[in-house]
């Protein structure tokens, strides 16, 4: 038995990574976005995706038209390089609470580029160390950035945001994981701010740190996974937790009490699909999402007010995307879910009001290097 759990999970981490060469990547160029991918707020209505290339990371753009279909405009370089393989994670690119900036990782320079986002397009403002090896995930609340480093021992680090697009290391807010060689997967804040989690895929456990009114990180507190392989994971409107199961093809709900406690509501629901490795959830609550990286589809859960799941389809497929799963987001305005794929490709698929998915279209070509997913 021991055995075959472990192959399990050595099968989820291999689909889960996606780790490929790079071939023929497109040379990274600065561009300004068109009139016409302003929202009405005068923002961008834009999908981003990181290149992730060692050659020279950059930020691929995609202008949101107003049914949800996309249209690739160009790319902004980083300033950094990648790594020229998939990161293995969810959350290399993250949007700040107000959209109006986008912050990538640079896995390949071990730091943290810094975006405007304006009506004319995406904006440099600056690089910061990441205060460790391997970025691959990040997370954004208020005025505090923190970064999940993968690299060597894996630690988090905190910075504080200026209105410049810059950030500072927060002294103390260097924090480890529960350990060496854990595989973490994302970092994300607890929509109130107040705690942070870390998967960490080879320990089957997810870390929680408290965040103090200072920005620091506490120690953290590790929690045993409801399945196997924790990897992506998203919240819900209730304090609901929701986690992707990559090695036992599964999904789970917790709520987080006051105390930063996770309660577990729905435990390793099955998918029915191989390998669910990302995780969305609607922006009104109701629906959950995993892309499931051997299946190629996309699984949806409906939610129920105490955060109980509930699959939509009998047999976990409520849309079929092709192979090579990589992330998903959905859009600002909670009506479209997107999907990007190993190669390149982004899917975009209208929720609708059942939960059930319609695809709209495929678009873009990459390299196999890319990472991460964010949407206006």
């Amino acid at each position: 038995m021991k055995k075959q759990i472990a192959l399990t999970v050595l099968a989820g981490l291999a689909a889960c990574s996606q780790e490929r060469s790079v071939t023929g990547p497109p040379a990274a160029r600065a561009v300004a976005l068109a009139a016409s991918v302003q929202a009405v707020d005068g923002a961008q209505r834009a999908v981003y995706t990181l290149m992730n290339q060692v050659s020279g990371n950059a930020v691929a753009i995609f202008q949101r038209a107003a049914d949800g279909t996309l249209t690739a405009v160009g790319t902004v370089a980083t300033g950094g390089t990648g790594t020229g393989s998939g990161l293995g994670s969810q959350g290399a690119l993250a949007l700040s609470d107000d959209g109006r900036w986008l912050f990538a990782v640079n896995a390949g320079s071990n730091d943290v580029s810094i975006l405007r986002v304006t009506p004319a397009g995406l904006v440099l403002t600056s690089r910061v160390p990441s205060d460790g090896t391997l970025p691959i995930s990040l997370t954004v609340h208020g005025n505090l950035l923190y970064v999940l480093n993968g690299g060597g021992s894996g630690n988090i680090a905190g910075f504080a945001l200026d209105n410049g697009g810059g950030a500072t290391s927060i002294p103390g807010a260097i924090r480890p994981l529960s350990g060496p060689n854990v595989g973490p997967a994302e970092v994300a804040f607890s929509p109130n701010g107040r705690w942070l989690i870390v998967t960490e895929k080879n320990t089957n456990a997810f870390d929680i740190y408290a965040v103090g009114p200072d920005g620091v990180a506490g120690a953290p507190t590790l929690e045993a996974s409801a399945g196997i392989q924790p990897f992506g994971f998203t919240f819900g409107l209730r304090n609901e937790l929701f986690i992707t199961e990559a090695a036992s093809g599964s999904v789970s709900s917790y709520v987080i009490g006051s105390s930063g406690t996770p309660v577990l509501v729905s435990g390793a629901v099955p998918t029915d699909q191989a390998a669910p490795c990302w995780a969305a959830v609607t922006k009104d609550g109701r629906f959950v999402y995993t892309a499931n990286a051997h299946a190629g589809t996309i699984s949806g859960f409906a939610v129920g007010t105490d955060g109980t799941l509930r699959a939509l389809d009998a047999n976990g497929v409520t849309a079929t995307v092709g192979a090579g799963n990589l992330d998903l987001a959905i859009s600002e305005n909670g009506r479209y879910l997107y999907q990007l794929r190993g190669n390149g490709p982004i899917t975009a698929l209208r929720v609708e009001d059942d939960g059930h998915l319609t695809i709209l279209g495929v678009v873009g070509a990459m390299p196999g290097s890319v990472a991460g997913l964010a949407a206006r």
